[in-house]
């Protein structure tokens, strides 16, 4: 491994990603069940994108998120899944200092611009079950476009300071990250430098960056909840409930295994079942994620008809 000199002390400039080595009875296996995975989410995501961009019936701002969030997933799930299934083909689990903050840098960024365009589309039907008669004027094109550019931005923005301080660090002792691909506690806990400045840092840009659009999401469902109760017709309520049916689940399991991953602690004993868990919200909710909305939703289906 190549490693460079720093006065009495080697810094090392590769890591070791050892993913699910721990296992190498079943690495065949989890490389065809991660390939088909892919293949799948790839898939399910660009035909979402394909039938919002081609049926007229879909040009409405509820759709217009929709091929954001699927382009996001489509995005998100490449930064870590073909580096993985090269891995389980080549047996070669290193990469580089730089492509290690490389993908970080993708993978919170993409997540953190998820967070913010979910918000966004509980605003969307939080406006179109309570504020019906105003959903037009409110949702028009410009409002959207600028829902989904600070989406964007917003991750990628505090995505580049956290990724910016990183390679100040001096990583000079183990070079072994026990996970799948480089997330920031497994890489910064390998660092010999200071850390708890940086740690600092990230704490805040992640907890600005997901209470906040947390807590307006569950404002707005609570404001949804309030007003579909109120509606006198139990066929009305089914009807206004299940446009956002889709999205309510969506969020419930992305919230749901980002919580369990960072917020639950971590033993030495559970660190396989860590991993799994981090599989949860890195490969699978971008796989479900199409499924969930094609299958509920009408306008999907008679899309794809």
């Amino acid at each position: 491994m190549t490693r460079a000199e720093q006065g009495n002390e080697t810094a090392v400039v590769e890591f070791i990603i050892l993913g699910f080595q721990s296992n190498p009875e079943v690495q065949f296996m989890l490389f065809l069940m991660f390939l088909v995975t892919y293949i799948t989410t790839l898939a399910g995501n660009l035909l979402i994108m394909v039938l919002v961009v081609t049926d007229h019936h879909l040009h409405s701002p509820m759709f217009f998120f929709l091929g954001n969030l699927s382009f996001l997933e489509t995005c998100y799930t490449s930064t870590i899944l073909p580096r993985m299934l090269s891995s389980f083909l080549t047996n070669k689990y290193v990469i580089s200092l730089n492509g290690c903050f490389l993908q970080y840098f993708f993978f919170t960024g993409l997540a953190g611009a998820e967070c913010c365009l979910l918000t966004a589309m509980s605003y969307d039907r939080y406006i179109a079950i309570c504020k019906p008669l105003h959903y037009t004027t409110i949702m028009n094109g410009r409002c959207c476009l600028q829902l989904a550019g600070v989406s964007w931005v917003n991750g990628l923005l505090a995505s580049a300071v956290v990724t910016s301080l990183m390679p100040q660090l001096t990583f000079c002792g183990p070079n072994e990250i026990d996970h799948f691909f480089c997330d920031f506690a497994p890489v910064v806990k390998l660092s010999c430098s200071d850390i708890h400045w940086i740690e600092l840092v990230t704490f805040i840009l992640a907890s600005l960056l997901t209470l906040p659009p947390f807590l307006l999401t569950i404002i707005s469902y609570m404001c949804i909840s309030y007003t579909v109760l109120r509606i006198p017709s139990s066929t009305g309520r089914h009807k206004a409930f299940s446009t956002c049916s889709s999205h309510l689940i969506v969020v419930t399991l992305f919230y749901g295994t980002l919580m369990v991953v960072y917020l639950v602690p971590k033993p030495n004993t559970l660190g396989d079942l860590h991993k799994v868990f981090s599989v949860c919200y890195t490969v699978v909710t971008p796989l479900v994620n199409p499924l969930i909305y094609s299958l509920r939703n009408n306008n999907i289906k008679k899309a794809l008809r």
